[in-house]
């Protein structure tokens, strides 16, 4: 894993254009991952594909069905970003807790693992309009209780959300989500 990590670590050092994240805090109880990416459309496009169609974005490789189309986000307060799974199952990653159209999300949750550990965290997505498109500012703040503390999660976590913002910056601009 600390090699998969090391590689992911060294693209998006290497990526023109890429997203500027990091962990901006971290201690043994949460940390706290910032993140700006420029995008290429206008803040109400970010916004719908963002929403709409995270299925086309988000990488299957995290997710627990090992299909991205199986996800989904209800574009309302109180609405789930969740994960059907086989036989009628299903995962709860987060929920929608404030919503403003083209501007703003903000959902509420432990992604993937974090859920196992006890953690939560506060996910802010904010769309701006910018030279040349949109500017999208991510805030993730996470909280729990690990006995190694939470801090050993904050990189791995940075890493994901790296990936997974800059497969949707690629989706908009490009039509493919996939690095190039």
């Amino acid at each position: 894993m600390t090699k998969n990590i090391l590689m992911a670590v060294a693209f998006f050092a290497l990526a023109p254009n890429r997203a500027r994240a990091e962990v901006v805090d971290s201690g043994a109880n949460g940390f706290t991952v910032k993140m700006t990416l420029p995008i290429q459309a206008a803040p109400a496009d970010v916004y719908r594909r963002l929403i709409h169609n995270v299925g086309d974005w988000w990488s299957s490789g995290h997710t627990f069905s090992g299909n991205a189309h199986n996800l989904s986000i209800e574009e309302k307060p109180m609405g789930c970003f969740c994960e059907k799974l086989p036989n009628g199952g299903g995962v709860r990653h987060m929920e929608v807790v404030f919503l403003a159209p083209g501007k703003a999300v903000v959902l509420s949750g432990g992604l993937g693992p974090l859920q196992s550990i006890a953690a939560t965290g506060s996910m802010s997505i904010e769309l701006s309009l910018a030279e040349g498109g949109t500017k999208l500012e991510l805030t993730y703040a996470v909280t729990g209780y690990l006995p190694a503390g939470m801090n050993s999660w904050a990189a791995p976590v940075n890493s994901v959300l790296t990936e997974q913002f800059t497969r949707l910056k690629n989706y908009i601009e490009r039509g493919d989500p996939a690095p190039k």
